[in-house]
């Protein structure tokens, strides 16, 4: 599958479902589920091999397991890279060849300054974005702008993050991102107007208490991922289903 050919599956009102994956097992697991798609979630890959998410497992166990999971289905992958496991340019574009070898077709590449905290200028982001593109990848842009503040405990369904959204959509769309990724936002509302003001297929995160993915196909959503949910569901089964064991 071309970049081109799985741009075409993020369609407003018909969204791509990612329900994010973390090693070959659990890919073939969501393949036979029916997944037109892989997508793994950063935190869940880092979590399975016992590191904290943030860019702390190595990016070559990262390549690893990408590769795996690349060996074990027939779909397209998306591989989220954080902010890319690079300060520099031309590192980064190593890295983004390291993935398109390893048999991905994109990648969730977000604007957070993991160690420093905060968000990188649209500028700076708009060029790591142009790395991946130019590797052949499809770039899902992620922003932070509602994530942080919600991380911090704060309401991130603001209508004037919206707006600072918006801005770094169409920087991103001129930088060749395929979508725009605003994990953290929930309101239906906000939702509907990101879609409609931004020219990139949005994808959203899923989070408790959102509405369905029916409804989120009804405000233009072209792709909704799962995030950390599915592993910490899993971990959790396996936990009671240990203790039940050795309580036997």
């Amino acid at each position: 599958m071309t970049k081109g050919d799985f741009a075409q599956m993020h369609k407003a009102g018909d969204p791509l479902v990612l329900f994010n994956v973390w090693d070959a097992g659990s890919a073939r697991a969501v393949a036979e589920a029916g997944a037109k798609a892989i997508g793994t979630g950063s935190h869940s890959v880092a979590g399975s091999q016992g590191y904290e998410d943030g860019e702390h497992i190595p990016f070559r166990r990262l390549v690893e397991t990408a590769q795996q999971i690349s060996d074990s289905v027939e779909l397209p992958i998306t591989v989220d890279v954080e902010a890319g496991y690079a300060t520099n340019l031309a590192d980064l574009s190593d890295n983004a060849d390291a993935l398109a070898h390893a048999g991905v077709i994109g990648c969730n590449l977000e604007d957070r300054l993991i160690r420093a905290g905060g968000l990188r200028s649209i500028d700076e982001q708009s060029e790591r974005i142009e790395v991946f593109d130019r590797a052949g990848l499809f770039v899902n842009a992620r922003t932070d702008v509602f994530l942080g503040p919600l991380m911090e405990g704060q309401d991130p369904n603001q209508t004037e993050l919206v707006y600072a959204a918006i801005e770094r959509a169409k920087a991103y769309a001129r930088a060749g991102a395929g979508s725009f990724f605003i994990p953290g936002l929930s309101d239906p509302d906000l939702i509907a107007q990101v879609c409609d003001k931004v020219t990139l297929p949005v994808n959203v995160m899923r989070l408790p208490q959102m509405v369905s993915n029916a409804e989120l196909a009804q405000l233009g959503v072209a792709r909704i991922s799962y995030g950390g949910a599915p592993w910490h569901s899993a971990m959790a089964g396996v936990t009671e289903a240990a203790k039940a064991a050795i309580s036997g």
